[in-house]
């Protein structure tokens, strides 16, 4: 019964959420700070999930910027949990194809977010431009998954290098976005699903002596030892 109940709330909820984000992505199309309302009105719906987000964050990345966020990407959760850490003037980059989703698509493009088609090396490498070009010009922040893909509890994919090239032709940071394993845990007739940390680490260079795929494997193993360490203390914590 809890379950249905849930499932009833939770697509209530996430109807008038894109009800309210529709309106306002039609009234101000693109505007910098839109997928920063969407993504903390979405991570809202983590309490009808029975979770809670203990968020950890650095001065350094609430007062400064623009940078290149790459964070872990687990499963379609992600929607609702990730969300808490997106700070003002970011945006993502994501499938083309994400647009023919409807309404949720449509946000999606109208927030601002940038579109890559990746059945096509050129236009790829066009948005990479386009993304550098955006960031310069806006002062935008730009939040990846570079696994490209969700993970389903098979750990940490390896990288695709996408933002580690944008962070090299901007100078910008790379700020290591970690979540704590999520798969498998939400039980949608269970009150409480427990406690979901998202640790969000210090602005970090790309070491410009070291060939991009070197960075990329350094950044792979800062991310995976933080995710590491956050499960570890939720087990602790639980016995």
């Amino acid at each position: 019964m809890l379950g249905l109940i849930r499932i009833l709330a939770i697509f209530v909820y996430f109807l008038l959420i894109n009800i309210v984000l529709l309106t306002v992505c039609i009234l101000r199309p693109f505007h910098r700070n839109n997928v920063y309302m969407a993504a903390r009105l979405y991570s809202t719906m983590s309490f009808l999930l029975g979770l809670k987000i203990e968020m950890r964050m650095p001065d350094s990345v609430k007062s400064a910027g623009p940078y290149v966020f790459i964070a872990n990407h687990q499963n379609s959760f992600d929607l609702i949990t990730v969300g808490a850490a997106v700070v003002k003037g970011t945006v993502s980059v994501g499938k083309k194809s994400l647009v023919w989703i409807p309404v949720f698509g449509w946000l999606y493009w109208l927030s601002g977010n940038i579109l890559i088609d990746r059945n096509n090396k050129g236009s790829s490498s066009d948005t990479l431009k386009k993304t550098v070009q955006k960031m310069l010009n806006r002062s935008l922040s730009v939040w990846f998954f570079p696994e490209g893909t969700r993970s389903y509890g098979r750990g940490l994919l390896p990288f695709k290098t996408g933002a580690f090239r944008i962070a090299e032709k901007t100078n910008a940071q790379i700020v290591v976005v970690a979540v704590s394993d999520l798969q498998d845990k939400v039980k949608l007739n269970r009150w409480s699903n427990g406690t979901l940390i998202i640790e969000v680490s210090d602005p970090e260079s790309l070491d410009s002596d070291k060939p991009i795929q070197e960075n990329v494997k350094h950044f792979h193993a800062k991310m995976s030892q933080s995710i590491d360490k956050l499960n570890q203390e939720l087990s602790s914590s639980s016995k």
